[in-house]
């Protein structure tokens, strides 16, 4: 069913298909009857927390491991994949427009200096395009290894903790042009950044213990998954009024932001409606808004999983 662990995106519109996939190392089960769909052209995101999975399951989509059981079937030739490992590293004495040219060689595309070019602008490394990547922060190979990776005009784009290396600013840069490969290029990235993913993905897969919790589309996840909760602002102390309302029976948490922020999980929407400003009141509390809180993927994921 779709938006749940078995998701159902059409096979026919789907790039990566893998059935029961399972990978055992000895008595460790990494994965259990994996159940994955990726749409054309999709940008998909693969979360869950550390030792879920993740980066076993990208390597068996990359054929770099192989599965102890099930299988992967591809829509598109094994050539058309390329892979962007979470520490990307190069020859050392080789320059970054070398890489990339190099890399063009290896998948018989031409080395035309314009899509080189193109290419090192594209992902924030026109200014160090002769610079040795003997010499680049982690950060830079992160983004030389994506270069590496689309100068062979990739289908299907493998990335594992893409971004995990960057400051905020090249972050938001390697977000945006992964963004803008949609309908073009299909993506698969796992991320433990959250907020990453839901920028950026329209589908999402989370992992936990080796299996497949949820599939499905981003909306699909939030709606209707997340507990109610609102956001308060009080004028200080707020600590008065946590303690009230951790006290009712329809709030399953409170939790305090500085001294003037409360974000408040409820059982009961109709409670809350019906107490909220009566607990509140009660507490002496000064209220400077109350606000429904939307659903955010760390809230559910931590729901999922936790």
């Amino acid at each position: 069913m779709r938006g749940s662990g078995k998701g159902d995106v059409a096979a026919d519109a789907a790039v990566v298909t893998t059935r029961d996939l399972t990978k055992r190392y000895g008595a460790l089960t990494a994965l259990e009857g994996v159940d994955l769909t990726v749409p054309r052209g999709s940008v998909y995101g693969l979360v869950g927390p550390n030792g879920a999975g993740k980066t076993t399951l990208l390597s068996i989509l990359a054929r770099l491991r192989h599965p102890t059981s099930g299988g992967v079937e591809l829509a598109i030739p094994r050539a058309r994949t390329a892979v962007v490992p979470d520490t990307p590293s190069f020859e050392p004495w080789l320059t970054a427009r070398e890489v990339v040219a190099l890399a063009r060689n290896l998948a018989g595309l031409t080395a035309d200096p314009e899509p080189v070019e193109r290419i090192l602008a594209t992902t924030g490394l026109k200014d160090a395009s002769d610079r040795r990547a003997g010499g680049f922060s982690r950060g830079m190979l992160q983004r030389l290894g994506l270069a590496s990776a689309l100068a062979a005009e990739p289908e299907l784009l493998i990335l594992d903790e893409p971004a995990a290396a960057l400051d905020p600013a090249g972050r938001r840069d390697v977000l945006d042009l992964v963004a803008g490969l949609r309908g073009e290029t299909t993506v698969i990235f796992s991320s433990h950044i959250l907020g990453d993913v839901q920028q950026v993905c329209d589908t999402i897969g989370i992992l936990r213990h080796g299996r497949l919790l949820f599939q499905g589309t981003t909306r699909e996840l939030l709606v209707g998954r997340a507990a109610a909760a609102y956001s308060i602002h009080l004028r200080p102390p707020s600590a008065p009024s946590a303690i009230a309302l951790e006290a009712e029976a329809w709030v399953t948490e409170v939790e305090r932001s500085g001294e003037d922020r409360l974000r408040v999980t409820v059982s009961s929407l109709d409670a809350a409606e019906a107490g909220l400003a009566r607990v509140l009141a009660a507490s002496g509390a000064r209220v400077v808004a109350i606000t429904p809180v939307e659903a955010d993927l760390e809230h559910v994921f931590l729901e999922l999983t936790g």
